[in-house]
């Protein structure tokens, strides 16, 4: 932490990693990744990207609207029926071949399951954005031979259940414990340490005020020593706050993934792609991590208001 400082600077084990021809070093960087569901019941679009054409349009937009990264899902974590591994990747590889045909950025493909992720990898994925937090060895072993990166994230329920109300007696410290086992785990089975993400899961299996509470303390997560992603686009621990509909969260959701990074996070998951991009050229800016594009004001011979 610098003196006077509002930002806590993470000392990460492995500062700069690298997703296939692009680097990014999260000492200097934070990372924007977009979401792109290929799913018609999606959280938040609503099945607007469940076409092929239009989830691969999407992605591509992403990516010149200003996103390092796009992850590609075909399941919600969400309560529902299971989705058949082969009707998983049927969703999501033909997006990752399209998109890594036409462009360099980080892919990742949010599943849980190995059969998907060994699909989708072939297909062009860097990156198993993984919301059950490594609880399949198969997952992991898939991981650990490709070599691409894994997000670990905390919930608690297996995927598509019902979970009862979450308690915890310190949200933030059992989350960042189960995160450290979790890490611990992947090592010993085969995934390189260079290789690992952490993210304390906003909403899974949360309520608000917990979720509320990582954002608050997310340098507690950072200083893990492995780049942190928060995810807490448009979700609903904005929507409780604020009393808004998830069409309504950009603002609340811009506050606090500023306010995440602030604390430490290299990866910020947005929906909202262009003000997301805005919002952490802000940050890196005034982190001295990048320059401004130009500079006029007050820089003449006279004074301006």
């Amino acid at each position: 932490m610098r003196t006077g400082s509002p930002q806590f600077l993470p000392r990460l084990l492995h500062p700069t990693h690298e997703f296939g021809p692009r680097t990014l070093d999260f000492n200097r960087r934070i990372a924007l990744m977009a979401i792109i569901n290929r799913t018609p019941d999606s959280f938040y679009d609503g099945g607007r990207t469940f076409a092929l054409e239009a989830a691969v349009d999407a992605a591509l937009q992403a990516a010149d609207d200003g996103a390092d990264w796009v992850d590609i899902g075909g399941a919600p974590f969400a309560p529902g029926p299971a989705i058949p591994a082969g009707e998983e990747a049927d969703r999501i590889v033909p997006v990752i071949e399209a998109v890594r045909a036409a462009s360099d950025v980080v892919i990742s493909a949010d599943t849980f399951l190995p059969e998907v992720a060994e699909k989708a990898i072939r297909a062009g994925a860097n990156v198993v954005n993984d919301t059950t937090g490594l609880r399949n060895r198969d997952l992991a072993a898939v991981i650990a031979e490709t070599g691409v990166h894994v997000v670990i994230t905390h919930s608690l329920a297996e995927p598509r259940t019902v979970f009862g109300r979450p308690v915890y007696t310190d949200v933030v410290t059992e989350v960042a414990d189960f995160l450290v086992r979790q890490v611990e785990l992947a090592a010993a089975l085969g995934i390189r340490e260079d290789r690992i993400i952490v993210d304390p899961g906003h909403d899974l299996n949360k309520n608000t005020l917990h979720s509320l509470e990582i954002t608050r303390r997310f340098s507690e997560i950072a200083q893990l020593g492995y780049p942190a992603l928060a995810a807490v686009s448009n979700k609903d621990f904005i929507g409780e706050t604020l009393d808004l509909p998830k069409s309504a969260r950009v603002d609340g959701s811009i506050a606090a993934a500023v306010m995440c990074a602030l604390g430490g996070a290299r990866i910020l998951r947005m929906h909202n792609v262009a003000a997301a991009r805005s919002a952490i050229t802000m940050v890196e800016a005034a982190m001295g991590w990048r320059e401004p594009v130009y500079l006029k004001h007050n820089m003449g011979e006279s004074n301006q208001p």
